[in-house]
């Protein structure tokens, strides 16, 4: 015969089993509260990044002292103060670039033998024609308007590319070793397909302003072409390999580096002091009296040091002076 259970013993199963299901679900809640919640990225699998974080920032450093150098080699080109400064460094597609360049523009398209591929120097072309006519004896000031390059001015392009494409060897030579080489000159952005348009490319935006004038330098450098040295593209390995110790290489680049840069030459006739009343006083016809004689040599300070010993003269029609002796 079957047992029939109590209304007392229904009720404490029942209790127990609502307790059972109660303790369970705080057991899940424990659990979900344990486990936390990931942090999701979105990813764009049709054009996935090639340059790192790391890569990036390393490139950041590495053209700011590009920069640096444009400043003092263009300068001295152009015989006035240029500022060059980065604007930024930025990895996109090769289509992205183009499509952000103006036309008609000044694109130089060069290689970096022994690395294979191509890569882009482009210029706006209010920047190029100052440049020009800063070289050809002007003052820098160009009308706004476009118009198509003689063959001089192409030539004088071509020499401005290239001491551009030096220095950007000089930044480059703490990473690798490559000798520039500009392949040609072209007007139209849709001319200069050196690579596949969804191929990742580094592109490296530069400010740069001669007098009034300001304007944009982009290189471009796709990421196949830097590919063989993007392992030595991180900041500690460029560090070290900026602080690698004296050798004869190093020294040769200094030296050429600082046979650029522009230092005050001054020929000192001599000093003297005056009261300032004589000064308040003084009229056409007056004598100032130095204290240097007549025959005494002249001092030639390179900046605030006296470098060497001269004396004064003429030479095809101009004041100059000839250096008869080293400062000791």
């Amino acid at each position: 015969m079957a047992e029939v259970l109590s209304q007392a013993e229904i009720d404490a199963l029942l209790s127990s089993v609502s307790g059972e299901e109660k303790a369970e679900k705080e057991e899940e809640g424990i659990r979900k509260k344990e486990v936390p919640k990931k942090s999701i990225r979105v990813y764009d699998f049709s054009s996935p990044d090639k340059f790192s974080k790391d890569q990036i920032r390393t490139l950041q450093m590495l053209h700011e002292g590009f920069t640096r150098l444009l400043n003092s080699s263009l300068s001295a080109h152009l015989r006035t103060v240029v500022q060059v400064g980065l604007a930024s460094v930025m990895e996109q597609s090769y289509e992205e670039f183009i499509r952000s360049v103006s036309s008609p523009t000044m694109i130089g398209v060069f290689r970096l033998p022994p690395l294979e591929g191509s890569a882009i120097l482009e210029m706006n072309p209010v920047v190029v024609h100052t440049m020009i006519d800063r070289l050809l004896g002007g003052t820098g000031e160009v009308e706004e308007e476009v118009k198509e390059l003689t063959d001089i001015e192409q030539g004088v392009v071509e020499g401005i590319i290239l001491r551009i494409l030096n220095n950007f060897k000089d930044a480059w030579a703490n990473i690798t070793n490559f000798n520039p080489r500009l392949d040609t000159l072209e007007t139209n952005p849709a001319f200069a397909q050196i690579v596949a348009p969804n191929d990742r490319v580094a592109c490296i935006a530069l400010e740069i302003k001669i007098g009034e004038m300001s304007g944009i330098i982009n290189i471009c450098v796709p990421h196949i072409l830097l590919e063989p040295v993007l392992p030595k593209l991180s900041a500690q390995l460029w560090f070290s390999g900026a602080y690698k110790g004296t050798t004869k290489e190093s020294i040769a680049l200094l030296e050429k580096r600082l046979g650029t840069a522009l230092v005050p030459l001054i020929a000192e006739l001599g000093n003297t002091q005056v009261p300032l009343k004589d000064v308040l006083s003084l009229q056409t016809g007056d004598v100032i009296r130095l204290d240097t004689a007549v025959g005494d040599k002249l001092k030639i300070k390179v900046g605030e040091y006296t470098k060497f010993y001269g004396q004064a003269g003429t030479m095809r029609g101009k004041v100059s002076v000839q250096i008869t002796s080293k400062a000791g």
